[in-house]
This record gives structure tokens, C-alpha cells and sequence, in this order.
């Protein structure tokens, strides 16, 4: 145990020796042989210690990729077997593959015909890669709330969380610079390879990291319970139909009833009730960990069972923690009672609310988290006192 203590110690010195910009041919021959060594959950756990000792994930995506480069001999030999056996990571892998021929397809395009000639229908296809984003959302909502159950030093996801926000940022550059005809084709070409360069990168490190690590910690129970989980999303560049034999395991939950001083519920009447309100309400509880969300028509934000249980700051993309953690101290403290904020989703405004919670005796037990498509009800305007269906 100490030896390998040692080794995720020299690990960490080496990769704090590059965050510093010591010398790179230096630091490798001093820690050479554990370099050539590391597995991927000793990776996780290099940069789960740097997270602990001070450095946000935006400032660790700064080097990462150079203490990747170095660990990529050892970490691309550990070879993920079976995989029919993890039918959720399969689903992960084949979309990676979805990937690679969307992107060989783009570049194809380019080196055929260049940029200039070809700007609508390259815009298509970089519009067609946003479609990718399912694949990290249920990373975000299913595989990382297993994995740091599984694993305190799973805790390091947030900086691949941090990484899709990189690739989310590149395809609206790029975008962007598609749709103004008067971007240089010298910057088109500049912005293309920062977006590939992430995509890809970002494969790769799932492949090399985050995938085998998983299959090593997660047992076969929660890998069916993934799965089941993951049809509540798309599945980006694959072939999929809704797996027949897939069985979903319901408690009977009907001869259960909540009795209130204002009327009693059956528990399927009140997740009824829960589920057909016009807006998607999360519960965290005073302990800063998830304990319920509605099942919205409409959700704006995803959500998986997964995240039950799930430290709420493990929910947010790491920019936003600190906004989080300040809501919540500050409700913790008295100092408020609620916040809101509203954003343009797509062509939505979407209000967010924060209430904070209190039980009868005035103690804080946690925040209930309200997100409410305003878009109609801005357009609003004098009385409607007379019946009239809504249509549309």
C-alpha cells in the first residue's frame, strides 16, 4: 500500500511540475518508471488530488493534455474486454465511432473541395455534430453520479465535464464563423482544428480513462441499471431501437397514501400530480445531496435516476459550481430565502428559481431547484376572462 501511495505521490509531483512549467524531459526521467506504470484509476486519482489541493478544472484543461500524452503508453494498453457485456458502454463506444465517421467525412469534404465552396454544406454537417451532445449528456446525468458513488476520486469527472463545455463552446464558434461571410478561410481552418482537436481528444480520453476505470469499479447490476437509464435520451450517431427485454423494475407503490391536515394522496396520485406540472422541480436536501426530481413532459434539463444521491455541486458544469455553493450557504445561514435567474434556451426564456426550504421549526432542510418555460406567459398582455382552447 505505501509503495503505491509513493507512486500517486510522484505521479502528482510530475504533474504539478508541469502545471508550474518545470522542465518536461526533466520531470519524466525523475518519475520515469511510475509514468510507465500508471493505470487509469491512478489518473483519476493524480487529478482528483490536484482538484483537492487547490486547482480548478479550467486551469487543469490548460496541461492536461501534455500529462495524457505522457501517460498514453501505459494507459492504451489496458484493453476493455466484453463489452457486450456493458451494453450502456457499448452504446458509448459505438457513438464514438458515429463520431469518427462524421468528423472523416467533414474533413473530406474539406481537402476535395476547401471551405470556400462548401459553407452550407459544411455548416449542415458541424450543425449535425451538436447532435453529439446526447452522448456527454448522459455521461453528465448517468455514468459520473455512479462513478464517484463508486469512488471518491471519481470526483476528477468535472474536469472532463469541463471538457465537453470546450467542445460545446467550439462547434458555436465554428458556427458562427460559418455564418459570417466575412471570416477568412485561414480562420475557418484555425477554429475546424480546435474543434476536431477536442472532439477527438476527448474520445480518446474516455477511451483510455474514463471507460476502463469504470468497468473495473462499477459492478454488473448498476452497468444493466445505466442501461435502462440511458433510453431516456438519444443515442447520437447510432442505429438503436428500444431494447425489447428490457424490464423496468417498479415497486407497487399504490396502497401507500400521504395524509395532510389539506387532503391525503395515494403515492401514485401525488407522482401524478408531481410529474404533470408545467415545471421541473429538484429537491436537494440539507445535506447538499439530491433527493428527488418530477418527471416534466418537457424537461429543459436532463435528469437520471442516477443523480439520486449525488452531491448537487456534482450536477453543474464546474464554472457554476461557485454560484451553487453561494445559493446554498447563503439560504443555509438565513441570509436569503430565494434566487432566480432567467436564460434563452434555443427560443425559450426559462426562468430558474431557488427556494429554500424550512421544516416547521424554522431549520433548513434543503433547496427546492423550479425551471419554468416563460416564453408564452412573457407575451402575456391585458385579461382573457373567456374560454378559448389553446390549439398550437
Amino acid at each position: 500500500m505505501d509503495g503505491n501511495n509513493n507512486k500517486i505521490k510522484n505521479l502528482v509531483n510530475y504533474a504539478k511540475g508541469i502545471h508550474d512549467k518545470e522542465d518536461g524531459k526533466e520531470l519524466y526521467l525523475k518519475y520515469r518508471e511510475d509514468i510507465e506504470k500508471v493505470t487509469p484509476q491512478e489518473a483519476f486519482t493524480v487529478f482528483n488530488t490536484l482538484l483537492k489541493d487547490g486547482l480548478k478544472a479550467e486551469e487543469i484543461l490548460v496541461f492536461l493534455d501534455k500529462i495524457i500524452n505522457v501517460f498514453y503508453k501505459s494507459l492504451s494498453t489496458y484493453e476493455i474486454k466484453n463489452t457486450e457485456n456493458y451494453k450502456f458502454l457499448k452504446d458509448l463506444i459505438d457513438e464514438n465511432k458515429g463520431l469518427i465517421q462524421k468528423t472523416n467525412e467533414i474533413k473530406k469534404l474539406i481537402k476535395l473541395d476547401g471551405i470556400k465552396n462548401n459553407r452550407e454544406i459544411l455548416t449542415k454537417k458541424i450543425e449535425e455534430l451538436r447532435e453529439f451532445n446526447h452522448h456527454y449528456v448522459k455521461k453528465e446525468n448517468i455514468l459520473f453520479p455512479y462513478m464517484e458513488k463508486t469512488k471518491d476520486d471519481f470526483q476528477g469527472v468535472s474536469i472532463m465535464w469541463a471538457l465537453h463545455d470546450v467542445v460545446r463552446d467550439r462547434i458555436k464558434n465554428t458556427l458562427e464563423l460559418l455564418n459570417d461571410e466575412r471570416t477568412l478561410e485561414e480562420d475557418l481552418n484555425i477554429e475546424l482544428g480546435r474543434l476536431f482537436f477536442s472532439m477527438l481528444g476527448l474520445k480518446n480520453k474516455e477511451e483510455i480513462i474514463l471507460f476502463p476505470a469504470a468497468v473495473e469499479t462499477i459492478d454488473k447490476e448498476t452497468w444493466e441499471n445505466m442501461y435502462i437509464q440511458s433510453f431516456d435520451y438519444e443515442f447520437p450517431f447510432i442505429e438503436k431501437e428500444v431494447d425489447i427485454d428490457l424490464k423496468l423494475k417498479k415497486d407497487n407503490l399504490n396502497n401507500y397514501t400521504i395524509k395532510t391536515d389539506t387532503g391525503e394522496l395515494g403515492i401514485d396520485e401525488a407522482l401524478m400530480l408531481f410529474n404533470n406540472l408545467p415545471v421541473d422541480i429538484t429537491f436537494v436536501d440539507e445535506n447538499n445531496k439530491v433527493r428527488y426530481f418530477n418527471k416534466a413532459k418537457d424537461r429543459f434539463f436532463p435528469r437520471s435516476p442516477a443523480v439520486v444521491g449525488r452531491d448537487v455541486k456534482n450536477c453543474h458544469p464546474p464554472e457554476s459550481v461557485h454560484v451553487v455553493e453561494e445559493i446554498i450557504e447563503s439560504f443555509r445561514e438565513d441570509k436569503e430565502e430565494s434566487a432566480r435567474f432567467w436564460i434563452n434556451l434555443k427560443d425559450k426564456t426559462i426562468l430558474i428559481q431557488y427556494f429554500a426550504l424550512k421544516d416547521s421549526e424554522g431549520k433548513y432542510r434543503g433547496v427546492l431547484e423550479v425551471g419554468q418555460d416563460i416564453s408564452e406567459i412573457k407575451k402575456l398582455e391585458g385579461e382573457r376572462r373567456l374560454l378559448k382552447w389553446n390549439k398550437d
